[in-house]
Parts: C-alpha cells; sequence; structure tokens
C-alpha cells in the first residue's frame, strides 16, 4: 500500500463538493437515459412519424456523433468562457431542444431535433468531468467521485429503457424526450450556488477551420457506410465516394493538428501507449455494447412480442450490472489483482457473454438474452471505469482537460459509431434473409414493408390471414435473430482481440521498466491506488 499522504495529497473536499457532484450527476444521467429510451422507441417511430429504417437509424445517431464531434470543440470553448457558463448554458438549450424533439411532426423535423440535442449535450459533458477534477484536488476522494460519476453514466443508461418503457405504454412515443426538461430546470436552478467556476487564463486561440473539418470527417463516413446497408444497385458510387471524402478529410485533419500551436485535438498525446491503447479499447468495447443493445431491446419488443414496460424491465439489469460493477467491484478487482488483469480478464468474460448473445435462438431467448447482456455488463464494467483513470496518468496534469475530453469524446463517438456499424450489419444480415424468405402469397406491399423492418413485418401481418402472416412473422423473426447472433458473435471477437492488446501492453511496460515478473508498472500502480473507494 502507499503511504496515506501521498494517496491522499490534496486538500479534502467538503459537503459542498459533494452535494455538487449530485448536481453534476444529473447531466451525466441524462445524456445516458437519452440514448437508452430512445432504443425502445425506436419501433414505435416506425408508425407514429412514418420513419424508415434509414431515417430511424439517422434519429438514434445523429445525437450522438454531433456530440462526440463537438466534445473537444466544447471543452476549449468551456475554457474560454467558463466551465460552469457553458453548462448551464447547454443545460438551457438542451432543454429547449428536448420539447421540440418530443412534438416533433416528421422524421426530418425529429432528426434536427436530435442534433440540436447532440450538440447541446457536447457542452455538458466536458464541463462535468473538468468541474469534478477541480472540486476534488484529493487523489482518493477524486478516484471516487469518479467511480461514482461514471456509475451514474451506466445507471442512466439502465433506468433509460425502464422508464422509456413505462412512458410508452402510457403516453404518446414523444414523451421520452420530455425526461430532460425537469433535469434540466434543477440544473439551472442548482448549478450556479454549488459548482465553481473555471477558466484558462491563458486560453488558445479555438480553431474554426478544425471544427469543420472534424464534422466533416465524421458525417460522410457515416452516411456512407449506412446508405451501403441499404443499397440496391451493385456499384453504390454516392455512399463510396462519401466515405472517400470524409477519410480524406480525416486525413487533412490530422494533419492541420500536427502543425497548429494550439489545436483542437492534440495528436501528441496519442504517443503514450497507454493513453491510446485505452481510448481504444472503450471506443471500440462502447460501440460494440451500443450496436448490440439496439438490437437487444428490438428483438425483446418486435420479436419476442413483450411490451415496452416489460423490455424495459427486462433490460435494466444489464446497465445495473455495469454501474455495480464499475463503482464497486472494479476498485476492488484492480486493487487485488492489478489494473491489466482487471481491464483483460473483464473484457474476456465480456466476450463469453457476446457468445450467449450469438446463441440467441429467435423463440424463447430471452434466458440467453438477459445472461449475455448481464456477463457483459459485469466484464465490460472493468474497463469503463478504470480505463478513464488510465488515459488520465498518462499525461502530464497541464494536459488533463485535453485527456478528459478526449475520453469523452471515445466513450460517445465509440457507443453512435457502434449504434451505426452494428445496426447496419444486423439490418443488411436481416434484408438479405429475408428478402428470399417472404412466402410468394404475401401481397407486395406487405412483401415491402417485411423486408424494411422487422416492425414493418410485425404491422404488415396484423391485416394478412393466419395462416400467412405466421409464415411472414416467422421468417421476419429468423432474419432478425441471425442479424443478432451476427453481431454478438462479431462483438466476442472484438473484445478478444481488445484483451491481447491490452495484455501484451502491459507485459511490454513490465518488460520496459525491469520487472518482467509480473510487478505492476507504476502508472498503473498509481490508477490502481486512486481508484480506490475504501477509507
Amino acid at each position: 500500500m502507499q503511504d496515506e499522504t501521498t494517496a491522499e495529497a490534496g486538500p479534502l473536499a467538503g459537503r459542498r463538493e459533494w452535494t455538487g457532484l449530485a448536481v453534476l450527476a444529473l447531466p451525466t444521467l441524462l445524456i445516458a437515459l437519452d440514448i437508452g429510451v430512445l432504443f425502445l422507441a425506436v419501433p414505435h417511430l416506425s408508425t407514429g412519424l412514418g420513419a424508415s429504417s434509414v431515417e430511424q437509424l439517422w434519429i438514434a445517431d445523429i445525437y450522438g456523433f454531433l456530440l462526440a464531434g463537438f466534445l473537444i470543440t466544447m471543452g476549449t470553448l468551456g475554457d474560454r468562457i467558463g466551465r460552469r457558463r457553458l453548462l448551464l448554458i447547454g443545460a438551457a438549450a438542451f432543454g429547449l431542444a428536448s420539447v421540440l424533439a418530443a412534438y416533433s411532426t416528421s422524421p426530418g423535423m425529429l432528426i434536427a431535433a436530435r442534433a440540436i440535442l447532440g450538440v447541446a449535450g457536447a457542452t455538458l459533458m466536458p464541463s462535468t468531468l473538468a468541474l469534478l477534477s477541480n472540486m476534488f484536488t484529493n487523489a482518493r476522494q477524486r478516484g471516487v467521485a469518479i467511480s461514482l460519476w461514471a456509475a451514474c453514466q451506466m445507471g442512466g443508461a439502465a433506468l433509460g429503457p425502464v422508464i422509456g418503457g413505462l412512458l410508452l405504454e402510457h403516453f404518446w412515443w414523444g414523451s421520452v424526450f420530455l425526461l430532460g426538461v425537469p433535469v434540466m430546470v434543477l440544473l439551472l436552478v442548482l448549478g450556479p450556488i454549488l459548482l465553481p467556476e473555471y477558466r484558462n487564463q491563458t486560453p488558445g486561440k479555438i480553431d474554426l477551420v478544425s471544427v469543420v473539418m472534424s464534422l466533416a470527417a465524421i458525417l460522410p463516413v457515416i452516411y456512407g457506410i449506412k446508405e451501403l446497408a441499404v443499397s440496391t444497385v451493385s456499384t453504390p458510387i454516392v455512399p463510396i465516394l462519401a466515405i472517400v471524402v470524409g477519410l480524406a478529410i480525416g486525413v487533412a485533419f490530422v494533419r492541420r493538428q500536427l502543425h497548429l500551436e494550439h489545436p483542437l485535438l492534440d495528436l501528441h498525446l496519442f504517443a503514450e501507449g497507454t493513453f491510446s491503447a485505452s481510448l481504444t479499447a472503450m471506443l471500440l468495447a462502447g460501440g460494440a455494447q451500443a450496436g448490440t443493445f439496439l438490437l437487444i431491446s428490438q428483438y425483446v419488443q418486435s420479436d419476442l412480442g413483450y411490451s415496452p414496460g416489460q423490455a424495459g424491465l427486462w433490460l435494466a439489469p444489464q446497465g445495473l450490472t455495469m454501474a455495480v460493477s464499475a463503482a464497486l467491484a472494479a476498485p476492488v478487482v484492480a486493487r487485488k489483482l492489478g489494473l491489466s488483469l482487471a481491464i483483460t480478464g473483464g473484457l474476456v468474460l465480456g466476450a463469453v457473454g457476446y457468445v450467449m448473445i450469438g446463441l440467441v435462438p429467435s423463440v424463447d431467448g430471452l434466458p440467453l438474452i438477459v445472461i449475455g447482456g448481464v456477463v457483459i455488463s459485469i466484464g465490460l464494467g472493468q474497463l469503463f471505469a478504470l480505463g478513464a483513470g488510465l488515459v488520465m496518468g498518462a499525461v502530464p496534469p497541464e494536459r488533463a482537460g485535453s485527456a478528459a475530453s478526449m475520453s469523452e469524446t471515445s466513450g460517445n463517438f465509440g457507443g453512435t459509431l457502434g449504434i451505426a456499424v452494428m445496426g447496419t450489419i444486423g439490418a443488411a444480415v436481416y434484408r438479405a434473409q429475408v428478402a428470399d424468405s417472404i412466402p410468394a402469397d404475401v401481397p407486395a406491399d406487405a412483401a415491402k414493408a417485411a423486408h424494411e423492418t422487422l416492425a414493418g413485418a410485425t404491422a404488415a401481418a396484423a391485416n394478412l390471414p393466419a395462416g400467412p402472416a405466421a409464415e411472414l412473422l416467422g421468417a421476419a423473426r429468423d432474419a432478425f435473430t441471425n442479424g443478432l447472433n451476427t453481431v454478438g458473435l462479431i462483438g466476442a471477437v472484438l473484445l478478444l482481440c481488445l484483451a491481447v492488446m491490452i495484455w501484451l501492453l502491459f507485459r511490454k511496460q513490465r518488460n520496459q521498466e525491469g520487472n518482467p515478473g509480473g510487478a505492476e508498472p507504476a502508472a498503473e500502480t498509481d490508477v490502481a491506488q486512486e481508484v480506490r473507494t475504501d477509507h
């Protein structure tokens, strides 16, 4: 054990700081909750707004992509105008955009409202973590605060389906977006009272060209991925061109950052192996989890036939387990086994859960869904709770703000990228199989609806005679389950690759520090000490 003075360097936070942590948890909960409630609302958007499968994906994705794209920009802006001020401005904008989303009258209007929510949300995320770091200067207290903050993120994701399901059962689909209004009102009232202000006295200039280039690199690539999945032509020129353009702009963006005195993204931080590996692991693992959860939520409703409220209750253990794993289990496991074993062991355990998802049958698959989801959550909770500490511990104090922004960007971009990629893969498998499985006696309009989504097949079957309806539903459910199975197996392979990467990285660090016998590297020991929650 480290010396107590070293472990607890810095003044202790008081009642005001801990109460302020509860205030900072409000936007943290909401950001995670806002994505979770939408998962259950997706099937309802098809009937309530007439949203196509591509529009549904855009509604689900645009929020997260703009949030991720603007995180670093908003972090820099917060340094200039003040973190608390930016937080409160974002809270007001988020509340107004929530009302706009709730009362949208078309898919395009909802997509636009979700885009505004994404930009507003980007003002909230870096501000909460930066203010938290300012409020808790004591290392051990900061570790406790970060664990609780992370648990709020994961708890919000768990509560989202439950609350969203209950709202969808008793109100219209737009009610799920109104959850943000009272939360933001409370933040606007308590924030000025309990939260300190912070701004950099010598901030760098914001490079607006880099802001535009970052978005111009991300959105065309995502558009291309989506369009490739639904394209009916043999050589889809437009989607391929979009991806190429996005990648080209991305290369130009990277070059620009390397030559700017005050870059939007400090790429030199990636020279540190622990920093880059941790961000990569959180991005890819978060993407696999978010994309798989989107398909799972649709499976429980559209395939198994559970109501939104029932689906939310069955899916809640996944998020709650992850919150407990992050806040309670991760610090203990890291202290007993070391960070390398805690993270790699968690990734392997998560891969086992994904294999379970890969074996889910189209009928009576709820037990495997629930158990597999819980196993994934236990495993990934280790990575998400400890990964942020590794990122922050790998950089000098003067770069902590940039590291925090990148950590948030990695997690949010990974989740939204996973929704796009995994959702696209699942949709591609569904369309490919269902096209050859629709019974010949099904009318053309019903067959077209079934080819779009499982929800469309369910709606079309309701207007058919019993025999053709059962055949159509059976074919659609089998096709959708195969898409879910494919995504599950991809997730398992991805997590195993990440486990090998993390293990090799820490083994290399041990050898470089002259302790090949297995002692923890210095940076790893420091982070393990900081995330301890015992007092």
